[in-house]
């Protein structure tokens, strides 16, 4: 394994506990523990997850006396927002979060006529080290807690419902994982995050499996594991380069599982699940662009229930590389579809932000 990918997070001081982070038992535990009745962990998740209220003082079915308690309890704050950051006329907003511990990371919410998409992260950097990659090249600070990784929802959830994005009051409708970190490298909290959000009210938020998308650069084990979970979230594997060669520098991971492992692994899921794996490849002028390439992804994917999601690499300070010709990116699509393989090129969404596929970096000035 390549000394500068990095697995394990370093050790740092735990997020504070959080309802989010336990299940209905552990919260009934907690509150039975505090000399409360077992409901009132049912009534504070209907708050939550159902009203997405987290302040203990607006409670007002809950008694009087055990309110601060309660909240100290199950509700602690854990997110701070540093800044909103807009554009596309306030539809895409980028959210600078502060963790309890001075820890920085981002979320990205952006809203379409026909559904709300919030990006979010689930660790403080990232441990893989892509270098055409701006989270990537900062390391990996710490993985997030569930509770951190929901409260990105939730927050951003009760800002939209309130009204207070531009578009009107709404809702959130698809969760990607594709924010700071390597999701299925913090396995167990990501697991945790996804049935938080997808259980129903008010064990969670209710929102479907199909619309949460899990990403991952490709780590084999992991999606073997999220195999056996069952689940009906969608898979995207970031593969940015059809031959090792390429591949090894540009997702160093690919060092550790070469191509025909991930995507056997991405075969399997997709053939327990039903459900259709995106691959995602951001297109490198004269780096992953060229037309055999193309045609050597597309013989890769042919005939597998598989989409490919093309992005137009966004600029990163100091990096030497940029994005592809029109022209490039247009023959690259033409073979792809000549293998008979799905491919569409993605909206780079919240470029001008810093708020695009690759260039989430946390930076606070």
């Amino acid at each position: 394994m390549p000394a500068e990918l990095t697995f394990a997070a370093p050790r740092r001081a735990k997020p504070p506990r959080h309802l989010a982070d336990l299940t209905p038992e552990e919260r009934r535990a907690v509150v039975t523990g505090l000399g409360e009745k077992p409901f009132r962990a049912k009534q504070l998740a209907q708050h939550y997850f159902g009203h997405l209220e987290s302040d203990t003082s607006a409670m007002t079915d809950l008694p009087e006396a055990s309110r601060e308690r309660l909240g100290e309890a199950l509700l602690p704050e854990l997110l701070t927002p540093v800044r909103h950051i807009t554009c596309d006329e306030g539809m895409t907003r980028k959210t600078l979060w502060r963790a309890f511990d001075g820890v920085l990371f981002e979320s990205v919410l952006m809203r379409y006529p026909d559904r709300a998409t919030l990006c979010v992260s689930s660790q403080a950097g990232c441990g893989m080290n892509c270098p055409f990659c701006a989270t990537g090249q900062n390391g990996l600070t710490r993985n997030l807690s569930t509770g951190e990784i929901v409260d990105q929802v939730v927050s951003v959830a009760r800002d939209l419902a309130r009204g207070e994005v531009a578009g009107g009051p709404g809702r959130i409708s698809n969760i990607v994982f594709m924010g700071m970190g390597e999701p299925l490298a913090n396995y167990k909290r990501v697991l945790e995050s996804v049935r938080r959000m997808t259980d129903p009210v008010p064990g969670g938020l209710g929102i479907s499996q199909r619309g949460v998308t899990v990403s991952t650069v490709g780590l084999v084990p992991a999606i073997d594991r999220l195999i056996a979970e069952r689940m009906q979230v969608r898979l995207a594997i970031s593969l940015h380069a059809p031959d090792d060669e390429l591949r090894d520098e540009l997702v160093p991971v690919n060092n550790r599982w070469k191509i025909d492992e991930v995507l056997d692994a991405a075969w399997r899921y997709a053939g327990t699940t039903g459900r259709r794996v995106s691959i995602e490849y951001a297109l490198i002028r004269d780096i992953n662009d060229q037309a055999w390439r193309a045609d050597l992804l597309g013989r890769l994917l042919k005939g597998h229930l598989v989409h490919v999601n093309l992005i137009p690499l966004n600029p990163t300070p100091g990096s030497k590389w940029t994005a592809s010709r029109p022209e490039d990116e247009r023959e690259f699509v033409r073979r792809l579809e000549s293998h008979g393989v799905p491919v569409t090129v993605r909206d780079t969404r919240g470029q001008e932000i810093d708020g695009a596929c690759g260039q989430l970096a946390a930076a606070e000035n």
